[in-house]
């Protein structure tokens, strides 16, 4: 068999591989903009929908850890395409968590439907954060797909803004419980979403750091925006 044909072979592994993650991501996103809706209009049937899904995206996650195991035992990659190859589990690992995130949402919008307090809460700026990291991990996926580390570095610098938004709401939560002590409870419920909310946009940042070390063989989780920025140039 030549050089040639198994370069071929491990070329069409990689790209099918790479298809299952994009697979996996947009089965993710779905359920992202579900819960959002279900936050939006208080949708039981629809907060049921997303924790239905969350069976299938672990099934994914291992079917992909699977066939990545088997590439490397077989292929035993060097360089860029080993790194390719981490940098797709670790994007996989990301994606379940996201897809458990939006499971939280999901939950969480039963549990205060059930309640009975749905219509008191005050969950404008919760739907702005959650349409802000839904649009992020589109972002990263795109990024992904083609490799783009100018789109990468965009991304990093727009997690700050979702980061930003759950400290202002935050700060806005802790002004309601102190003024009015009956709002504890509803807060509470809204704290835990959006951490949920903020979780989604650290994860589409992990992604967009792991298509700079695909690129550039750099990790760069803890350096600094100008660090990161000179690792491009």
């Amino acid at each position: 068999m030549t050089e040639k044909h198994l370069s071929s072979q491990f070329d069409s592994e990689l790209n099918m591989v790479s298809s299952r993650v994009m697979e996996l991501g947009g089965i993710v996103e779905s359920q992202i903009n579900q819960a959002v809706y279900a936050l939006q209009e208080f949708d039981s049937e629809t907060a049921e929908r997303v924790m239905e899904t969350e069976n299938r995206v672990n099934a994914m996650e291992i079917e992909i850890d699977r066939e990545l195991s088997s590439i490397i035992a077989r292929r035993q990659p060097t360089a860029r395409d080993l790194r390719l190859l981490i940098a797709i589990s670790k994007t996989t690992a990301n994606l379940e968590r996201v897809g458990d995130e939006a499971n939280k949402i999901a939950r969480m919008v039963k549990s205060i439907i059930e309640s009975g307090s749905a219509r008191a809460l005050p969950s404008t700026e919760l739907r702005i954060a959650a349409d802000m990291a839904s649009g992020l991990l589109r972002k990263a996926l795109d990024a992904f797909a083609r490799l783009d580390t100018a789109a990468a570095l965009s991304i990093l610098k727009d997690d700050d803004l979702i980061d930003k938004e759950f400290d202002g709401f935050v700060r806005k939560l802790v002004t309601y419980m102190m003024e009015d002590p009956r709002t504890i409870s509803a807060s509470l419920d809204l704290l835990f979403l959006a951490k949920a909310i903020e979780r989604i946009g650290d994860h589409a940042k992990n992604i967009a750091e792991f298509i700079i070390y695909i690129v550039k063989g750099a990790d760069v989780r803890h350096a600094s925006m100008n660090e990161i920025e000179a690792q491009l140039q």
